[in-house]
């Protein structure tokens, strides 16, 4: 069986099984407090940051209670390498990350930046790639692991329609790299090195425009 049917199986088995689980325990009262050392760069409404040419804090708000809090135990425990989040993961103890995650997922979605520039070809081009894929370099749709419009499945794929471009396109890159790595399977690792740099570029401009719901 080839790398590549390997790839496309195991995305459409893991968007199969992100079925609706129970509601993750935790309350958005506590989470308000608890979230107090995430504002400074996720900003007091979740909508994070992004910095043409610079770093890019991403959009929290309304994102699914579970990642939010599958990436804060993978940061705590440096299966997710980042040393900026490690320290304020090491503040919040398990349930604190559960309030948290609650917390943020019940904000009212925030509009992506950075793709305010792109020009027609560039979108059309990260249209393509969200949504069907570039299967001339064995690139599937971003939607294939990420659902419907993008908007996310479950644990493991997050919503990344409405994401800030820069915060889509480091990612990306350190998916490409090898930098991150915590992922089911290696999926985006192995998606990722196929892509160029004007795919990563594209995909993330369109990608911020798109509405989060």
């Amino acid at each position: 069986m080839s790398r590549v049917f390997k790839i496309c199986a195991a995305s459409a088995l893991l968007t199969l099984a992100a079925a609706p689980v129970a509601a993750l325990d935790g309350d958005a009262a506590r989470g308000q407090a608890a979230a107090a050392v995430c504002m400074a760069c996720h900003q007091a409404d979740g909508s994070g940051s992004n910095i043409p040419g610079g770093e890019s804090w991403p959009r929290l708000a309304a994102m699914n209670a579970d990642y939010i809090y599958k990436q804060l135990q993978d940061f705590k425990s440096g299966q997710r390498n980042n040393a900026s989040m490690m320290p304020f993961a090491m503040m919040l103890n398990d349930q604190q990350m559960k309030d948290v995650a609650v917390y943020y997922s019940q904000m009212p979605a925030t509009a992506g930046k950075g793709g305010e520039n792109a020009d027609e070809a560039q979108l059309a081009l990260g249209e393509k790639l969200a949504t069907r894929g570039d299967w001339s370099k064995y690139i599937p749709s971003c939607r294939s692991c990420h659902g419907p419009d993008n908007q996310g499945a479950g644990s493991h794929f997050p919503g990344i329609a409405g994401q800030h471009a820069g915060y889509i396109e480091q990612q990306i890159r350190n998916w490409q790299q090898g930098t991150r790595s915590n992922d089911p399977q290696n999926l985006m690792h192995a998606i990722a090195e196929r892509m160029s740099d004007d795919d990563i570029k594209a995909a993330a401009a369109w990608l911020s425009r798109q509405p989060a719901k």
